[in-house]
């Protein structure tokens, strides 16, 4: 895994001052449950989100400084959490989603931490071994989705994970967020190559002969020091390479302003704006006609002061249009609106217009 990065050094310091200013909190409080409308390998279902408490990413807590747009581990407790504790955190917000809505029909549990679920020093062995066993009672439960850095799939805990829930069908995501080495270590400082996550699809599709396993993946649209021209092109190769790789599922994450990172830095310097909307249904459109595998956009903070924008007259129109794309899986239809000129100005213009901001002063 490569580890030193060109922005090693600036990210460590933004991370260092961001988590002084965490209020810190209890286990307890951090935890975090919601459900809603989903796209399932099945069809259209449920999908129960948890969020768990565990010590904090790795790499983020890392001399590395961790990722340029991540705030995530702000939400830490930052302090081991025992296997008891999370395993009631677990079934306290199960519980909760089940009370809030029955459990009945295509159902899927995602588990959100802030870093690896499979990195055994955030969720313990036996932690993540009596949650899946949990989860393996409920028969309407037809997914179960972790997120971790390639570095801890193993064939091992891959084999154990799928093992606890054999009729379900077991998905690891990665936040791979561009096909490119370039724009992943140098922009993003994600840490790891295009190797390190071959490698690890080659263990899941390796698994997938015994059980019903899965690897998909997080594509960022528009790190920093990308221009939108630059962010569609990526994003749609990106997703090409990750099918190619064996992936069953891609998710689209348009870039919002998380506080306490260098995204935000350059952002109130004017040095940086989150991707068009407009961006992100051309992404669409092209990936959905090239890629055969499901494919979601995220629509999380469009329309607002630090996500994806386009004008006051079309972004909840076409939020609420990739929204039904993304369940049905359809080409979103040709939209127009004042603001699209001004989109297709920058696109064709935005690599004249790079930022020259001096990314080492006053950080």
């Amino acid at each position: 895994m490569t580890t030193q990065q060109p922005l090693e050094n600036m990210l460590h310091d933004i991370r260092k001052k961001a988590l002084k200013r965490v209020d810190k909190k209890p286990p307890r409080e951090l935890a975090a449950s919601w459900s809603g409308d989903d796209l399932l390998y099945s069809g259209p279902g449920r999908t129960i989100f948890i969020v768990l408490p565990t010590p904090g990413c790795a790499w983020a807590l890392s001399g590395s400084g961790g990722c340029s747009m991540c705030s995530y581990i702000a939400d830490s407790p930052l302090e081991e959490v025992s296997t008891e504790e999370l395993v009631e955190i677990f079934k306290q917000q199960l519980q909760r989603q089940i009370e809030n809505q029955e459990l009945a029909g295509p159902t899927a549990i995602k588990i959100f931490v802030s870093g690896s679920f499979l990195n055994e020093e955030e969720i313990p062995p036996q932690a993540r071994q009596e949650i899946f066993r949990i989860i393996n009672a409920y028969n309407d439960v037809e997914e179960v989705v972790v997120e971790s850095r390639p570095e801890y799939v193993t064939e091992d805990i891959i084999r154990d994970c799928c093992q606890l829930i054999p009729e379900k069908i077991f998905e690891v995501a990665m936040g791979l967020e561009s096909a490119s080495d370039e724009i992943r270590l140098s922009r993003i400082n994600k840490g790891f190559t295009r190797e390190d996550f071959e490698n690890a699809m080659q263990i899941i599709n390796l698994v997938k002969s015994d059980f019903k396993v899965q690897g998909k993946v997080y594509l960022l649209v528009k790190p920093v020091l990308t221009s939108e021209k630059e962010a569609i092109e990526d994003g749609v190769r990106s997703a090409q390479y990750a099918a190619e790789r064996g992936v069953g599922r891609i998710a689209f994450c348009p870039s919002t302003i998380h506080k306490g990172t260098l995204m935000e830095v350059l952002w109130r310097r004017g040095s940086y704006q989150p991707p068009w909307i407009w961006s992100t249904l051309e992404i669409i459109r092209r990936v959905r006609e090239s890629v055969e595998i499901p494919v979601i956009m995220d629509t999380a903070g469009f329309g607002t002061r630090r996500g994806p924008y386009n004008c006051k007259k079309c972004n909840s129109k076409l939020k609420n249009l990739i929204i039904e794309s993304n369940i049905n899986q359809t080409i979103p239809l040709e939209i127009e609106c004042e603001c699209k000129p001004k989109w297709e100005a920058d696109v064709k213009f935005s690599e004249v217009t790079r930022s020259t901001t001096n990314l080492v002063k006053n950080r």
